[in-house]
Order: C-alpha cells, then sequence, then structure tokens
C-alpha cells in the first residue's frame, strides 16, 4: 500500500487549502470555481491511509491489527478518532451553511450566490 502525504493544508499557516481549478490534461477542459473536495479526501493522510487498510483488509479491525502489528484496542482507537474526524468535518459544513444563510438574511450576498455557495458545500 503507497503511503499518502497529500495534505489540505497550507503548509505555511496549516489554513485550509482551496481548489479553484481542475483541468483535464488531454483536452485542456478547465472548470474553474469553488471546488470542495470529497470528505474522506479532507481527512489527515494517516487516517486516509488507515481507511484505506481497513477496507482492504475487509472491514476487519483485527486484520488491520495484524498487519500494523498494534493491539485490537489500538485499532479499534484508530478507527474511533477517524470517525470524529469525519464528525467535525459535518460540523465545519454545518457551521459553512449557517453563515451563508447568515449573509443571504442579512443582504450580503444573492440569492443565486447562496445557492451557489451551498451546493458547493
Amino acid at each position: 500500500m503507497s503511503q499518502d502525504n497529500f495534505s489540505t493544508n497550507c503548509r505555511n499557516c496549516n489554513e485550509e487549502m482551496q481548489i479553484k481549478v481542475m483541468a483535464c490534461p488531454r483536452c485542456s477542459l478547465r472548470l474553474e470555481g469553488d471546488i470542495t473536495l470529497p470528505r474522506l479526501a479532507r481527512l489527515a493522510p494517516e487516517d486516509r491511509n488507515f481507511i484505506e487498510l481497513f477496507v482492504l483488509s475487509g472491514g476487519s479491525l483485527k486484520e488491520v491489527g495484524k498487519i500494523m502489528d498494534i493491539s485490537y484496542p489500538t485499532v479499534r482507537g484508530r478507527l474511533d478518532k477517524v470517525i470524529k474526524a469525519l464528525k467535525h468535518l459535518d460540523k465545519e459544513v454545518e457551521k459553512k451553511r449557517l453563515e451563508v444563510l447568515a449573509k443571504l438574511k442579512s443582504n450580503e450576498i444573492s440569492t443565486e450566490d447562496a445557492l451557489k455557495t451551498l451546493n458547493n458545500l
């Protein structure tokens, strides 16, 4: 299994990075705007590696423990950590939704901009 070291946080200030452009290397099609990564991609690299190993092990925590040479309780703790991180991502999205709705209510943004932003969350 290859090591995944991609981070969504800035290596300089630790702020979450934003994707603004995606491009096809073959035909040069470009998508520009606020592009949101899927939730699993926003996890820390070690959490993504753990989830990949967990899935490849058929969801067996016992098998993950064997491969990583760690105890079952330690593996279970790692899984609980990933679950907590995913729930935190949910809370961040909910917080952003509320911020968009507050801006809409105070006429800081248009309905179209609010819909566009909410659809990208």
